[in-house]
């Protein structure tokens, strides 16, 4: 095993692994904060409910059409607002994947997506 000497510095090729590194990681945050500001529409029951949501999975608004409420109908809209926040969440999740995997190129980093 070899003996790092006192005041050692990476040579040419590893620090030019940790300066990829670092800018893998400025993109990476870079790409998240863009993603607060991106939103997917999703709609269930035939336009009855609009789920509105963040690229980093958070709701921004929730629709329900007047017409769809009624004492009779709640079992009904709860149905219909759980489809539609569930399907938003796919959509937001796939969106994610899809940009900060174009940074990482395909790869699978735990926590980041």
């Amino acid at each position: 095993m070899a003996k790092r000497r006192k005041g050692f510095q990476p040579r040419g090729g590893q620090m030019d692994v940790m300066r990829q590194a670092q800018k893998l990681q400025e993109e990476m945050l870079r790409t998240q904060e863009a993603l607060s500001e991106e939103t997917i529409t999703v709609t269930a029951g035939g336009g009855a409910i609009t789920v509105v949501m963040t690229g980093q999975q958070r709701v921004q608004s929730i629709s329900i059409a007047p017409e769809v409420v009624g004492a009779d109908d709640v079992e009904m809209l709860e149905d219909l607002v759980t489809a539609a926040v569930n399907e938003a969440l796919d959509r937001s999740q796939e969106l994610a994947a899809e940009r900060l995997g174009a940074l990482t190129s395909g790869l699978r980093i735990p926590g980041l997506i």
